[in-house]
């Protein structure tokens, strides 16, 4: 947090965005993936752009159940209508695994072969279970991330697939690279500043990455318009970038940066102008969101 709030500082100081402060600019723009969940209808509260009854489009598709290949299919489609994605990720490790197999199948017949699509069972498949649905969806599949849990367990399905297999579980630190290494654990590392050192740190573990054979890209948790902005100039400074990143932005309503909402042109966000992170803080709107966080009783 420091780390980031320093690099605004430098980058207003001296008249240069936080790109150029990680090495420079290798893309004007950062894409991201589509991220759909099983949700019930009404899950998440009351959201700003969710109150209309005659509500079409994305926000139609949030108010409504996705308990099924149907529904997902219909959610993906209405975000990547409104936001322009080019690739659909899918949290799973809801149902048994066969209905979120299905439901890949089923993404893959609406929108073809072009759509690069992901699985994420968050790491609650056995290695047998990893290893037959793997197989069933080889070919299907641009990734599959965290089927079970453990480096030791990963390799197994490694070995098992033809399919890179991606974590943001098994590998989340840089003491748990050399293990990661010695048993060939995952294809893809899902880094996050947050908790891989900020994000100089991050642009040392672009050069790891690089050297023992590892692509990288970046998971995604709930992040507002600070956090997005430092994804994206990490993301439009990182050398090996292959897989568009996560976010869930299009699941929030608030934000809290005068600018406001963040605009996704197909799928992807535009490194912001000006100097640091390009954003300033809305206090009027961070007061209100921690008065929220107290009220909401969740706080761990």
């Amino acid at each position: 947090a420091l780390e980031v709030a320093c690099l605004d500082i430098v980058g207003k100081i001296v008249n240069r965005p936080v790109v150029d402060l990680l090495g420079g600019k290798r893309r004007e723009r950062v894409p991201f993936a589509a991220y759909l969940f099983y949700k019930y209808k009404g899950a998440g509260g009351e959201l700003a752009f969710d109150t209309d009854p005659n509500a079409t489009g994305w926000a139609d598709a949030r108010q409504k159940s996705a308990l099924n290949p149907d529904e997902i299919v219909k959610q993906a489609k209405a975000m990547c209508k409104e936001f322009g994605f080019q690739s659909i990720k899918l949290k799973g490790g809801v149902f048994e695994p066969r209905q979120e197999v299905d439901a890949i199948f089923a993404l893959r017949e609406a929108f073809g072969e072009t759509m690069p699509l992901r699985l994420d069972p968050n790491a609650l498949w056995t290695v047998e279970t990893s290893i037959k649905y793997g197989l069933e969806m080889e070919g299907i599949l641009e990734y599959l991330e965290d089927p079970c849990r453990g480096q030791e367990n990963m390799a197994l399905v490694r070995k098992a697939l033809r399919t890179p297999l991606a974590t943001n579980m098994c590998t989340t630190s840089f003491s748990d690279i050399p293990n990661s290494v010695k048993v060939g654990s995952e294809d893809i590392i899902l880094s996050d500043h947050h908790f891989w050192g900020g994000l100089r740190e991050s642009m040392n573990l672009t050069g790891i990455c690089q050297t023992f054979g590892r692509d990288l890209s970046m998971h995604s948790n709930s992040h507002l318009g600070i956090s997005l902005a430092a994804m994206v100039h990490l993301g439009a400074a990182i050398p090996n970038f292959r897989y568009a990143l996560d976010t869930h932005y299009p699941w929030q309503s608030d934000e809290v940066i005068t600018q406001g909402r963040f605009t996704f042109e197909e799928g992807s966000v535009a490194v912001p102008e000006g100097p640091g992170l390009g954003v300033e803080l809305d206090k009027t709107a961070l007061a209100k969101l921690h008065q929220n966080y107290l009220a909401c009783g969740l706080t761990k």
